[in-house]
């Protein structure tokens, strides 16, 4: 098995130094998009109203995500509180917009890196950050700590893809996989449904930076990822998402040979039903065009969730395997 490269970061010392550049920027935080510039050091709130603590809502071994993530033995999955975004058709927004009751989730960064330490010791493939983009300093912290701890597995940054260009490139080498969703190919949409008014030219730049650092998708003899980028598109009622134009500049600007994952599992969470354009499922008519695109694109490498599976999905929250508890680390 390959060793990650964060193990000879570490070791040259170069972990530890971006660690603390990421950690100073708290002090006017510019961590992710919204740039708040509040002092989270201190304990100020700005749009994702977490201060320095991370805030993690469940950590578990992950069975829902794509095969080669998930693997046979799950993906170890960190589901951290609170988001930089507010979709108002969020599947999992009891953890990502309820910040009042999320403040309860703050763990310290030691504590975070035992739990990496233990999802690795019960076997995970890999340790899976999910909407890691508010928090980047905290997981480069966590990881410093629990190198010489023994951590030896990929790491995953699975996020919406609202994510700092200057923020990605501190995790150059220590990010193995990248994850990141393709919401929106306009900002209309960005600005309306997820108060994101710049999402396409961050989430743009922020995969074209993501696969400029891991490539293409690589997975061993077990088909479990090593390194690579996945991107995930999720198909929203009334064209919402942009699809064509999402897809077509994932293959022109990114690679012809990108690993896409196709969601259809979009329903009416959260506030959407309330949103006349976002108050239903997709329709099939809507379905059959994405997958007749990736046809016509030449996209060949990923995944495309069927409609019928997407009837009774639970959103990652509500399936996420068998969560532990942070302080004793065994099932609840």
């Amino acid at each position: 098995m390959l060793q990650p490269n964060y193990i000879s970061l570490y070791r040259s010392g170069e972990l530890k130094r971006r660690a603390e550049a990421l950690e100073a920027r708290l002090k006017s935080c510019d961590i992710c998009p919204q740039e708040c510039g509040v002092n989270r050091l201190e304990g100020e709130l700005g749009f994702c109203h977490s201060a320095y603590l991370p805030i993690v809502a469940a950590v578990c071994a992950h069975h829902g995500e794509e095969p080669p993530i998930s693997g046979t033995k799950g993906s170890g999955t960190m589901f951290f509180g609170n988001c930089n975004m507010r979709c108002v058709y969020c599947q999992n927004h009891q953890i990502s917009q309820n910040w009042e009751k999320q403040k309860s989730n703050e763990v310290d960064c030691h504590t975070l890196a035992e739990r990496l330490l233990y999802l690795q010791a019960v076997g995970c493939h890999n340790i899976n950050f999910v909407s890691p983009s508010h928090f980047v300093p905290q997981i480069v912290r966590a990881v410093l700590e629990a190198v010489p701890m023994g951590l030896r597995l990929p790491l995953v940054y699975n996020t919406s893809g609202y994510d700092s260009l200057k923020s990605l490139r501190e995790l150059d080498g220590i990010i193995d996989i990248y994850l990141p969703d393709l919401r929106y190919a306009s900002n209309k949409w960005g600005k309306k449904f997820s108060q994101a008014p710049d999402y396409v030219e961050q989430a743009r730049a922020a995969i074209k930076e993501m696969h400029r650092q891991v490539g293409d998708l690589v997975v061993d003899d077990e088909g479990v990822a090593r390194r690579g980028l996945i991107v995930r598109h999720l198909i929203l009622p009334n064209r919402i998402a942009g699809s064509r134009e999402s897809l077509k500049w994932l293959v022109n600007e990114v690679s012809p040979n990108v690993t896409l994952s196709v969601m259809a599992q979009y329903f009416p969470s959260h506030r959407a039903p309330q949103v006349s354009l976002l108050s239903r499922k997709i329709l099939p008519f809507e379905y059959d065009e994405v997958v007749e695109l990736l046809d016509k694109l030449g996209i060949e490498n990923g995944w495309v969730q069927e409609m019928d599976s997407a009837e009774n999905y639970l959103p990652d929250f509500e399936r996420q395997g068998h969560p532990f508890d942070l302080g004793v680390g065994k099932p609840k």
